[in-house]
């Protein structure tokens, strides 16, 4: 059974509510586990981070008790590899649109006999080989890695049934933001045909039974509460600060506003 699977029957059919890393920054991470957030999205399609800096993340997200997901920029070999030796629990593939790209994920992902993900017995996934034997700790892994897919686009939606019989795919994550973009309603994730379409999708995977994810924006988590989202992904380092600093800054301004005009 894979970890996300696990991680949610043991959270008694409520989503699981996580954090997103865009930066190195382990304060962030270490102040959402102590706020309740229990899973981390390390992110490297569209940020800087480096691997180094991901099993870091990786660590430290584990040791405070939280579920790990890195988002990975492309399906290559050396890209999921690396990302799989950093140990998450999940891998998620971004702009998964077609079986092709699918089956070589799941290729380079899983070890023999499932796939061709190469031998390498001192890494973090495989506890560095410790106590060993490794071929054991990989046939586990093949189990308990969580491969999930990215659905952001139309072409993804139109091919969901295609996408989820893809052996080897356990989860699928739903980008709201790419998706109304791709279906010409750029930045209305609140769009009815986003919405429509984010249903179909949750019904065709919990039909072949993948657990579903999301990250979302705070407008629309009662809708993905409804849809009975696995994981809900629900605040970002750079959002956070974004907001709490804007706020600060209102909040200043309306001082300095009230005491001019008492002046």
């Amino acid at each position: 059974m894979n970890r996300l699977r696990q991680a949610i029957e043991k959270n008694a059919g409520r989503p699981i509510l996580g954090a997103a890393a865009y930066m190195y920054n382990p304060a962030f991470l270490e102040m959402a586990a102590f706020m309740g957030y229990t899973a981390a999205w390390i992110e490297m399609e569209h940020t800087m981070l480096t691997f180094p800096q991901a099993i870091d993340l990786c660590r430290i997200a584990t040791g405070l008790g939280m579920l790990t997901m890195v988002r990975i920029p492309d399906v290559n070999r050396e890209t999921v590899l690396k990302a799989c030796e950093c140990g998450p629990d999940i891998l998620d593939l971004p702009m998964a649109n077609t079986p092709e790209m699918l089956r070589q994920f799941v290729s380079n992902a899983r070890f023999p006999p499932l796939g061709v993900r190469g031998f390498f017995g001192v890494s973090r996934a495989v506890k560095y080989g410790i106590p060993g034997p490794v071929a054991t700790e990989q046939q586990k892994l093949n189990d308990e890695l969580c491969l999930m897919i990215q659905i952001e686009t139309k072409e993804a939606v139109d091919r969901i049934e295609e996408l989820c019989e893809v052996p080897g795919i356990d989860a699928i994550f739903l980008g709201p933001a790419d998706l109304s973009a791709s279906l010409g309603v750029p930045g209305q994730t609140g769009h009815d045909s986003v919405y429509a379409a984010a249903e179909k999708t949750i019904k065709v995977a919990r039909a072949h039974g993948k657990q579903v994810a999301v990250g979302a924006a705070v407008q629309d988590f009662p809708f993905w509460v409804a849809q009975g989202v696995d994981v809900l992904y629900a605040v970002n380092d750079l959002g956070a600060m974004k907001q709490g600093a804007q706020h600060a800054l209102d909040a200043a301004r309306e001082a300095i506003a009230c005491t001019a005009g008492r002046s």
